[in-house]
């Protein structure tokens, strides 16, 4: 696993935004812009992408420290920050409860396409039903078989 991926990893589990990452690499006075960071995040064969060092990732996990749990001095709870990033997250406006499909019962007449529809239409039929009566006997399919296996006795 690069550094890369566990950027990426921290950034989708904290849900955090690239001007976050910026503020919590400025907490260190590690100064870095917002394409920099947008380079780490590319896939590998991206003409743009760069691979992110062992001083920005060390540079960023200290940081994240200070973030979430404060200083000495000043101490934080870290669900709380987590609580606000969280509140922070802006609601799509798609994401509202779609109307719920309700099928529309199928028209057997208009449905056939080729066929003209029948006169006495569809609800006058009754479909083929056997007939599950006791008084036919069950037909047995397979009968028992008697091996001799090739010898004769008397």
């Amino acid at each position: 696993m690069t550094n890369n991926d566990i950027l990426k990893k921290l950034r989708v589990a904290l849900m955090l935004r690239d001007d976050q990452i910026v503020e919590i690499l400025e907490l260190v006075d590690f100064r870095i812009t917002k394409s920099e960071l947008g380079a780490f995040f590319r896939a590998e064969d991206h003409e743009n992408y760069m691979e992110c060092g062992d001083q920005v990732l060390r540079n960023f996990l200290n940081g994240l420290v200070i973030h979430l749990r404060g200083t000495k001095e000043n101490p934080k709870n870290p669900n709380d920050v987590l609580a606000k990033h969280k509140a922070e997250i802006p609601k799509k406006e798609s994401t509202k409860e779609r109307p719920e499909f309700k099928a529309s019962p199928k028209d057997a007449e208009k449905s056939r396409g080729d066929q003209k529809p029948s006169k006495s239409g569809t609800a006058a039929k009754k479909p083929f039903k056997k007939n599950n009566s006791k008084a036919t006997p069950k037909i047995q399919v397979v009968e028992k078989v008697i091996y001799k296996n090739g010898k004769n006795k008397k």
